[in-house]
């Protein structure tokens, strides 16, 4: 007998166990997951039983499946309006029970990327889960940029481009790690050190 599938709600509480995660992202993934289990719940109804009728060209149940799987779009019946209203319904619980947080999620994120990403690349990460930085902690990440920067730059480098080829070399590093311009030239033009 083939394993049980998770329901929902163990399901998200086992990404939970993993790592942080925001709402929208979790509800992505739960939703792949109900659909996921639809799909198969209509594969089985679809399939002949062991124990059915068996007779039609079966007789004892050792047939290939059937050729074509049901798709997403075709779940047997299953609404996915109705899908979404439950995955919704799990993760309302999840929040009421304190086991997801949004807010949680921004802080986890912040501890584990801030001191190596500027904000325009912390943003990006967060939109891309769903989330957004609120206007005081965007202020806060804005005040020490400079700083993070600079230890970016100090790990990674530690001396001063020797020539133009090694300078831009080192802007695009500290662009790409979302370090605004304005940034990336006073640390390279070691503006940082004057301020000290």
């Amino acid at each position: 007998m083939p394993p049980r599938e998770p329901s929902l709600r163990e399901r998200a509480l086992r990404l939970l166990a993993g790592r942080e995660h925001s709402r929208a992202e979790l509800r992505t993934k739960l939703l792949a997951h109900a659909r996921k289990r639809a799909a198969h719940a209509a594969a089985e109804a679809a399939a002949p039983g062991h124990w059915g009728s068996g007779w039609e060209g079966d007789p004892f149940g050792d047939a290939a499946p059937p050729a074509a799987s049901p798709s997403p779009e075709d779940l047997g019946g299953v609404d996915a309006d109705a899908l979404a209203a439950e995955v919704d319904e799990v993760l309302d619980w999840l929040q009421a029970q304190r086991y997801q947080s949004d807010e949680r999620f921004i802080e986890s994120r912040l501890n584990s990327r801030a001191s190596r990403l500027g904000l325009t690349r912390i943003r990006q990460e967060l939109a891309r889960h769903g989330v957004e930085l609120d206007q005081d902690t965007a202020r806060t990440l804005r005040q020490s940029e400079v700083d993070r920067a600079r230890e970016v730059w100090r790990k990674r480098f530690g001396q001063p481009p020797t020539d133009l080829r090694e300078r831009a070399r080192q802007m695009r590093f500290l662009a790409a790690r979302g370090f605004s311009g304005e940034v990336v030239r006073q640390v390279l033009a070691g503006d940082v050190e004057q301020h000290d």
